[in-house]
């Protein structure tokens, strides 16, 4: 599928015509058009120009139940590049579970060679391949973007968020990771960092540590499926006896082990009054670790979301959270562990709350827990708010536990 952009067409910078520039490509490209794709251009059209001012972003899943037949396709795509090429306040494109493969890829790839306004791209849950992801990340060129974002952040005074999760680095070096790390000594804006499946080993996270203790304003730091382990968490135990204003750590499915714990434990036992979230699911921990962080729990009246599932629960790690929980000192809502009784034993289920658990999906129907299920969202509402403030907990039923359960 061939595709070209023509540089000398005029840009549209405000909204108003989109839906006509759409049939008008479609005729010109002798493509049909999708009616999924025009209703939804259609509701932008009639945005007012202060809406789309600081950008914009077609959201066009494909598992919409409205249009359960009009997935998004090639040729499709092939339409939506020239309307992004030419609506420049478009700034986004989302286009999940639809039916691209490396046909859209290559074109989506090809775009971002030539765009200088588009700034999000989602094309997750589709049938793209080898020959589409090197496209996009030539489009990217992964390594150079991180960099350059980096060096650009070191004197900006207005980003409060940046998610560089997933990119396509092909680096042993960690070179990315290096220059984020000097960028978050000298920037004092950004608030929260997501440095998600980066690749990131006990060598990235010792460079982060020894440049955040210098940073005032770092307040969430997500460093989930990465490949910390345990050394990597002591890194991060001495960055938290340092008492920075950082709030909130994810560090789930990593791999820190009881030995980086029990370390990151003794750092918030007694020398640390500012984290109040922590996520350390699918750690590979035992029942030592587990131990270490419900004592500290004891001590700290700070950290009120702990996160814990997916790791070795014995019987006396079992019976300590059980007692947090029935002690109301975590919270039902506030953690993703629950107890229940077999035969006069404590055992744990999971619950589904997370800091960010519904990033990539959200269901389709029914009742959303978000306050419980997207925590990240309301600890970080208002930097001045009192967590007691903030309403996503529930009464705690100990009904289960009182009577005839004894610890």
């Amino acid at each position: 599928m061939d595709f070209t952009l023509y540089h000398g067409e005029s840009r549209v910078t405000s909204p108003g015509r989109l839906t006509e520039f759409y049939l008008q490509t479609c005729a010109e490209l002798e493509k049909k058009p999708n009616p999924y794709i025009q209703e939804v251009i259609g509701h932008a059209d009639g945005l007012p120009p202060g809406t789309t001012y600081g950008g914009f972003t077609l959201i066009l899943n494909g598992n919409t139940r409205l249009f359960p037949n009009h997935k998004p396709t090639d040729d499709d795509v092939s339409v939506l590049v020239h309307v992004l090429h030419r609506h420049t306040y478009i700034t986004g494109i989302d286009l999940p579970y639809s039916n691209l493969t490396n046909c859209a890829a290559e074109m989506f790839g090809k775009l971002l060679l030539n765009s200088t306004t588009l700034t999000d791209l989602n094309l997750m849950c589709n049938e793209i391949g080898s020959h589409g992801a090197k496209w996009l990340a030539k489009g990217l060129q992964e390594i150079q973007s991180l960099i350059a974002l980096a060096t650009v952040l070191h004197h900006n005074k207005s980003l409060r968020a940046i998610d560089v999760r997933g990119p396509i680095i092909h680096t042993i070096q960690e070179e990315e990771t290096v220059h984020m790390a000097h960028m978050l000594q000298v920037n004092h804006t950004l608030q929260e960092l997501h440095l998600v499946k980066m690749g990131m080993t006990n060598f990235g996270i010792q460079q982060l540590c020894d440049k955040l203790v210098h940073n005032k304003s770092l307040r969430l730091l997500d460093l989930h499926c990465n490949q910390i382990s345990s050394d990597g968490a002591k890194s991060l135990a001495e960055l938290l006896k340092h008492n920075t204003p950082l709030k909130i750590l994810d560090l789930a499915a990593n791999r820190i082990e009881d030995d980086g714990l029990v370390c990151i434990s003794d750092a918030l036992r007694y020398l640390n009054d500012q984290l109040v979230a922590l996520s350390v699911a699918r750690n590979n921990i035992s029942g030592i670790g587990l131990m270490a962080l419900a004592n500290a729990l004891k001590s700290n009246n700070t950290l009120t979301n702990v996160y814990v599932w997916g790791n070795s629960f014995d019987e006396s790690a079992s019976i300590d959270f059980a007692k947090l929980i029935k002690a109301g000192r975590l919270k039902p809502k506030r953690t993703d562990i629950s107890p229940y009784w077999i035969d006069g034993r404590v055992y744990l289920s999971e619950l589904a709350h997370g800091l960010q658990l519904y990033y990539y999906w959200t269901p389709l129907y029914g009742d959303v827990d978000e306050a419980a299920c997207n925590a990240n969202t309301y600890l970080l509402k208002d930097p001045n708010i009192s967590l007691s403030q903030i309403d996503i907990e529930e009464s705690v039923d100990t009904s289960s536990i009182e009577g005839n359960q004894s610890f």
